[in-house]
């Protein structure tokens, strides 16, 4: 007997509804955080295809000569991205043109890089894969070693009910887990749920952050998200126009994505080029050393002006934007336990 429409639909809503609720208990959005921008009912998760996202992000076999993995450049203990080194490193010991963007609260990004060359998650780890100055390597040729590998037929048939191995597959369950990356639990939230208050220095510093910095840095995420020109001269030997790069507009000419404040204590160097590796370096860019540009964002126009006591207080706040269970987070570790299964996570 064929079912009639009726019940497939009801059938397929079912389905979709147990879907939802597996995933809403995987990811859950933060009390005071909006409501995310990315489609989870296009990669609804769960937590086998999250595991093999997460040994993916771990396993340099990504790369062509396996030496090379996402977390080289974005490691959780620097709130996933790097700080031995001003711009990023890949194979062959070759150097990129910028500073490895830190990864956290993914899911309210509808872009990514610096540049904003990538419009979806479910696609930003093929441009760091195929890159000839990171993993130099091509999807085609990470499938044929993901399907040659011992480890990860298994890991695929746990994720989607078969070991049949793909790009979109290989692509998808790397962002199901670095969609999991969340940071929500440092002093400031505790501050805004009650459950701390800040120190006379943190909350002088609050209010200068309030009138002098939250239009780009917007609560809670610490970013608009938008392409912004802070000022910086150009570096001579990188010569990064930034945005314009992708847009070919000259309005964009030297415009990055603001990133977040959120762990700023860990994620140095500072900027797209990583040039600051100090706070007090970056504070003092925005008092002192902002060049004008027809690009220049109009909120900069007349500069920032602080005291050096306001400066010190500001960085205290700053400092409340610190996350460390969400460094540390079992998690988001390196997943010992699945390359070595005798070992205990």
């Amino acid at each position: 007997m064929i079912p009639n429409r009726k019940y497939i639909f009801c059938l397929a809503a079912i389905v979709l509804m147990a879907f939802t609720t597996v995933s809403k208990k995987l990811f859950s959005v933060p009390k005071h955080f909006p409501k995310p921008v990315y489609d989870f009912s296009k990669n609804l998760l769960n937590a086998s295809s999250i595991t093999l996202g997460r040994a993916l992000f771990y396993d340099p076999i990504l790369s062509r000569k396996n030496t090379i993995s996402c977390a080289s450049c974005h490691s959780p203990y620097a709130a996933f991205t790097h700080i031995d080194h001003h711009l990023s490193h890949g194979i062959d010991d070759r150097i990129g043109t910028r500073n490895s963007p830190a990864l956290m609260n993914l899911a309210w990004q509808n872009s990514f890089m610096w540049d904003g060359a990538i419009n979806h998650l479910d696609m930003q780890a093929l441009a760091p894969i195929s890159h000839p100055d990171e993993m130099g390597s091509k999807i085609d040729s990470v499938i044929i070693r993901l399907q040659r590998s011992t480890l990860y037929p298994t890991l695929f048939y746990k994720a989607y009910g078969d070991s049949t191995i793909t790009g979109e597959r290989t692509l998808k369950s790397i962002a199901q887990f670095i969609l999991c990356i969340v940071s929500a639990n440092a002093k400031y939230d505790r501050i805004i749920q009650g459950k701390e208050k800040f120190t006379a220095q943190e909350a002088n510093g609050y209010r200068l952050f309030q009138k002098k910095c939250s239009s780009c840095h917007k609560e809670p995420l610490f970013t608009n998200y938008q392409f912004e020109n802070n000022g910086l001269p150009i570096d001579p030997k990188l010569n990064d126009l930034g945005r314009m790069k992708i847009s070919h507009c000259s309005s964009d000419s030297l415009k990055f994505k603001v990133p977040t404040l959120r762990n700023i204590e860990y994620s140095y160097p500072y900027m797209h080029d990583g040039r600051f590796k100090t706070l007090s370096e970056v504070l003092h860019h925005y008092t002192q050393g902002i060049v004008q540009s027809k690009t220049l964002s109009p909120l900069l126009q007349q500069g920032i002006i602080l005291s050096s006591n306001e400066k010190v207080d500001l960085t205290a706040f700053l400092l409340t934007l610190s996350d460390k269970e969400f460094l540390f987070k079992a998690e988001y570790a390196y997943p010992k336990h699945i390359f070595f299964p005798q070992a205990k996570e």
